[in-house]
C-alpha cells in the first residue's frame, strides 16, 4: 500500500465518525495552543518583568553610609559628601556615564486647601539621566542651576495637577519651601514605575542639591547613584565605588555599594522556573490528549477487525494495516495540532492588533507545537496500529 492509499482510507475512516474525530482532536487542539500561549505568556512576563528593573538602570550603582562601626558612634564625617561624589567622577571617569548626588529633607506646602508635608530632594543636573526621569513639561535643572544655587524646583507630575490643575499649569508658578520662594521649571515622572521602592515619592519636589544643603543639619548623600558604561562593569565599578568610600573616611565606617544586577539575575531565574512549570503543564495536557488519541483508536480496531481481517484475507501485508492505521492516528493528531496552533497564534495577534500592548510571538513555540503534534500521534499511534497489523486473519473474520 503506497502512503497515498493509506492516506485516502484514513481519511474516509474519520469522515466515516465526525464527531467522535473531532472530540479526539479536540484534546490536541487545546493542549497545542497550550503550548504556545503559555510560552507566550513566560516571554511577555519576562520581558516585562526585565524591562522594568532595566528601566530602572541595570547599569546603576548605588552606595549609601551604613554604620560607624560596632564602637564608634555615628559622625557627621563618616556620611558621603559631595566631594565623595566629584572624587569618585574624577577617578572612575573612563568607567562610567555619571554620578549624581541625592539629599533628602520634608516641608510642608498648601495643596488645594489643605498643607501637606512634601518630600525635598536636593540632586544635581546628572539625576535625571541616572534615574531615568523624564520631564513632561519644563525643564529639569542644569549646571547653572546647581553652581548658582538658583532657587528652581521640578515638581512630580501628581503634586503639579493637584496643586495647579495641571502640569503646564505648574510652570513658573512660585512655591514656598523652608522659608523661600522657589520657582516650579518642570514637572517629572519616572520612566518606570519603581513601586515605592525609590527615593521619589508621590508628593516630590527636585532642587539644586546646593540649595537644599543649607536647610539641613548635616550634608550627607543617601543614596549615590553611579551609571556605568557596561553591564560586564557593574561588579568592578562597585569594587571600586567600595574601596573610594572608605578610604575617603576614617576606618570603622561601613559604606553598602549594591548593584541591581542580583535582582535582574533572580528575575531571569524566577521567569525561567516560570516557564519551566507551565511548560510542564501543557506537556501533560498534551500527554493526556495522546492518551485519548491511543483510546479511540484501539476502540476503533475493535470495531473494525472484520475489515481488518478481509484486508489481510486479499493480500494486504502486516506494514500495510500497520501504516493505516498510524496515518490515521498521525492525521487526528497534526489536523488537532494545526488548529491548536492557529488558535494559539490568532490570541496574541488578535492583542496586538487591537490593544496597545505587544505581546511576542515565539515561532520555536509554534516549531515545538508542531513537532510535538506529530510525536504524540506517532508514539500513541503506534500501539493501536501494532495490535491492528498483528490480527490473526481467520480470527478476524470469525470476529462479531
Amino acid at each position: 500500500m503506497f502512503f497515498g492509499e493509506a492516506l485516502r482510507f484514513s481519511a474516509q475512516a474519520l469522515r466515516a465518525n465526525p464527531v467522535r474525530s473531532l472530540l479526539t482532536a479536540l484534546g490536541m487542539v487545546i493542549g497545542t495552543a497550550s503550548v504556545i500561549l503559555v510560552v507566550t505568556i513566560s516571554l511577555t512576563s519576562r520581558d516585562y518583568i526585565l524591562q522594568q528593573v532595566e528601566g530602572i538602570g541595570s547599569n546603576i550603582v548605588y552606595a549609601y553610609y551604613v554604620t560607624a562601626g560596632p564602637t564608634s558612634a555615628a559622625a557627621d564625617a563618616d556620611y558621603i559628601k559631595v566631594a565623595d561624589v566629584e572624587s569618585i567622577r574624577q577617578s572612575l571617569a573612563p568607567d562610567i556615564v555619571a554620578a549624581t548626588a541625592v539629599m533628602s529633607d520634608f516641608d510642608r506646602v498648601l495643596i488645594g486647601t489643605r498643607v501637606r508635608d512634601v518630600k525635598a530632594i536636593g540632586t544635581d543636573e546628572y539625576y535625571a539621566a541616572v534615574r531615568n526621569i523624564d520631564v513632561d513639561s519644563g525643564r529639569f535643572m542644569d549646571s547653572g542651576d546647581i553652581t548658582l544655587r538658583e532657587k528652581v524646583a521640578l515638581l512630580t507630575d501628581s503634586l503639579a495637577e493637584r496643586m495647579f490643575g495641571s502640569r503646564a499649569a505648574a510652570l513658573n508658578q512660585q512655591i514656598r519651601l523652608f522659608g523661600l520662594q522657589f520657582t516650579v521649571i518642570g514637572t517629572f515622572h519616572e520612566r518606570v514605575d519603581t513601586f515605592g521602592q525609590s527615593e521619589i515619592e508621590r508628593d516630590t519636589i527636585l532642587m539644586p542639591i546646593t540649595v537644599l544643603r543649607y536647610f539641613t543639619p548635616a550634608e550627607r548623600i543617601d543614596p549615590m547613584y553611579v551609571q556605568v558604561r557596561s553591564p560586564g562593569q557593574v561588579e568592578r565599578v562597585a569594587a571600586r565605588i567600595g574601596d573610594t568610600l572608605e578610604s575617603r573616611h576614617r576606618p570603622g565606617a561601613t559604606y553598602r555599594v549594591e548593584t541591581l544586577t542580583a535582582i535582574l539575575n533572580a528575575a531571569k531565574n524566577i521567569s525561567l522556573i516560570l516557564s519551566m512549570v507551565l511548560i510542564l503543564i501543557s506537556a501533560i495536557t498534551l500527554i493526556i490528549s495522546g492518551i485519548g488519541i491511543m483510546n479511540i483508536m484501539l476502540v476503533t480496531v475493535t470495531e473494525r477487525t472484520r475489515e481488518i481481517g478481509v484486508r489481510l484475507a486479499v493480500g494486504a501485508s502486516a506494514r500495510e494495516i500497520l501504516m493505516q492505521f498510524l496515518v490515521e492516528a498521525m492525521m487526528v493528531s497534526l489536523s488537532g495540532g494545526l488548529i491548536g496552533i492557529l488558535v494559539g497564534v490568532a490570541i496574541p495577534v488578535s492583542v496586538n492588533l487591537f490593544t496597545d500592548v505587544h505581546i511576542p510571538i515565539s515561532l520555536v513555540a509554534i516549531a515545538v507545537a508542531f513537532g510535538v503534534s506529530c510525536l504524540v500521534g506517532l508514539v500513541f499511534g503506534i500501539l493501536p496500529a501494532n495490535r491492528a497489523a498483528h490480527l490473526v486473519p481467520t480470527e478476524a473474520l470469525r470476529y462479531e
